[in-house]
């Protein structure tokens, strides 16, 4: 059973002047499904607010770094709104009580499943600047997820290749890449790898390593640097 909203309203420190978009941007769209009757979710509140939440961020980092070229600022970003840096945040407001959910989703998971919690986040961001307007939405963010923010932001870009191709790729979809080798050659103290990364059917990178791990992470970072992804069209 979800949580009450007005417990949620005092962990988050903002009371809705209409509560119906709170409960809106909590509403799960399997409760739809499963009653077979027409309910407003939160599927479009998750649409506002992915966009609020980037205005938001974008204006912080342009802030806060004034000598960080476009790419830096791009890479940092992707790293703030990946889905696993929004559930992360949805786990900070324990939003998962609060979810309202079909029957058949609650009992599957679905309070703690990362992708419900990062689709809530961006809703209740939505829900609160529809509410509130755009510095009530910041301080929001600002103010629960401020140390948050800090800790990932203060990450070098480049320390993790391979998470940082990820949480770039699933800023644009929830979907992984994949790492294939594509040869393996010489003695075992010897050996030389080389691998390649896919994404939705694409190869984003090759790399070549005396390990896998390496030639998988020097083919994350040729990916990074190549920026491949652009290029290619993403389904739903």
């Amino acid at each position: 059973m979800a949580a009450s909203m007005e417990s949620l309203e005092d962990r988050i420190g903002y009371q809705f002047t209409n509560p119906d978009l709170l409960r809106r941007a909590l509403t799960h769209p399997s409760i739809a499904y499963e009653t077979r009757q027409p309910r407003a979710d939160n599927q479009r509140l998750e649409f506002l607010g992915d966009a609020v939440i980037q205005l938001i961020l974008t204006d912080e980092l342009f802030n806060r770094f004034p000598h960080y070229t476009e790419g830096h600022l791009t890479k940092l970003r992707s790293r703030l709104v990946s889905r696993e840096a929004l559930c992360q945040l949805g786990r900070i407001v324990d939003l998962g009580r609060h979810l309202l959910l079909g029957k058949g989703e609650a009992a599957s998971g679905g309070r703690d499943r990362d992708s419900n919690l990062a689709d809530a986040l961006e809703a209740l961001t939505g829900a609160i600047y529809l509410d509130g307007g755009l510095e009530q939405a910041r301080g929001f963010i600002h103010d629960n997820f401020g140390g948050f923010i800090e800790e990932i932001a203060s990450r070098p870009v480049e320390n993790n290749p391979k998470g940082e191709l990820q949480e770039q790729l699933q800023a644009i979809k929830s979907s992984s890449p994949s790492y294939v080798i594509l040869s393996q050659e010489g003695p075992d103290h010897e050996k030389v790898f080389v691998t390649e990364v896919r994404w939705e059917g694409f190869q984003l990178g090759k790399g070549t390593g005396s390990s896998k791990k390496e030639a998988e992470t020097n083919a994350a970072l040729e990916a990074l640097q190549e920026e491949r992804w652009k290029e290619v069209e993403v389904g739903e």
